[in-house]
């Protein structure tokens, strides 16, 4: 069984509300409401475990405030996970499900600011580094917030090497760019919209397949770009591959590009086979684009 190791630097208490039709400006009376461990690593390690039960482990930072719910969440998903604490609380985020046309709403609250986290900066990287030694590969997705420092992606991105494992790196902007100065992710995996603005290039459809061509290949990796319910465009050391997506009718889209990493990751490191991989990422996100739970296949 092949071990993965999960990185979130943006932890997330998930609540997801069902409403039969949701109306702006109207009172809405739910029909259903959960809560859920998240973040988009986090959800990527859920499906993981649904995959394959004790293949993954997760590593982030919590709110001491409110931690023990995030745990206790965890623990009802059976993730297992590794943390360091941090002043305030957890951020939240809801998500507003409406039945009538199948519509996903996600509302992101951010927490106030804090200051810069050196200590816990450090404990993180032991505590990851520790972990990394029985790991098989490394997945580092999400957003970095502000308390962290600019350079801790490349960082966690130049040890994961360093060690010979495989690395999927899911972020984007400046700090995909100063990551690619130290240490070149096995694969990026990246939406059309943010794939263009990071690399400066068109969404046009031509235009969009001759850069991930030409990326995929200066970077010598392979580069996933995901576009919602249109086919997944994905490129291996200049090798352009195109898959299409299950058509569907969907029930909750957020954590689908987080369920296709962990479909994709999975299956990648069963054989190497690019394109089954593509299409199990595929199979994962439409799987999780027909259940209520953000990164649920089942």
């Amino acid at each position: 069984m092949k071990k993965i190791l999960c990185l979130c630097l943006s932890s997330t208490i998930q609540r997801t509300v069902t409403f039969e039709n949701l109306l702006l400006e109207n009172v809405n009376r739910s029909k259903s409401y959960v809560e859920h461990a998240s973040g988009k690593a986090i959800n990527s390690a859920r499906v993981l475990n649904q995959l394959q039960k004790g293949c993954v482990k997760s590593i982030c930072p919590l709110g001491e405030e409110n931690y023990n719910h995030f745990l206790n969440l965890a623990k009802k998903d059976d993730l297992s996970i590794d943390y360091v604490l941090i002043p305030g609380s957890t951020r939240s985020c809801w998500t507003l499900l409406n039945s009538s046309n199948h519509t996903t709403t996600e509302l992101v609250v951010g927490e106030p600011a804090e200051e810069k986290q050196d200590k816990a900066e450090v404990k993180f990287l032991k505590l990851f580094y520790e972990n990394l030694m029985e790991a098989d590969a490394v997945l580092l997705a999400g957003s970095r917030p502000a308390i962290w420092s600019e350079d801790l992606y490349a960082t966690i991105c130049a040890m994961t090497k360093d060690n010979n494992k495989f690395l999927l790196a899911d972020f984007t902007g400046k700090d995909l760019l100063t990551t690619l100065k130290t240490a070149i992710p096995d694969v990026i995996k990246i939406n059309d919209e943010e794939f263009c603005q990071t690399f400066a290039c068109s969404r046009e459809e031509t235009c969009l397949k001759e850069a991930l061509i030409q990326k995929s290949k200066d970077l010598n990796n392979i580069i996933v770009v995901t576009r919602g319910k249109d086919s997944t465009l994905a490129a291996k050391k200049g090798e352009l591959f195109e898959c299409e997506c299950e058509k569907i009718l969907p029930v909750n889209t957020t954590a689908c590009g987080d369920s296709f990493n962990a479909g994709f990751l999975f299956e990648y490191l069963q054989n190497e086979d690019f394109e089954t991989a593509i299409k199990k990422g595929n199979w994962a996100a439409a799987r999780n684009a027909l259940s209520v739970i953000p990164g649920s296949i089942q």
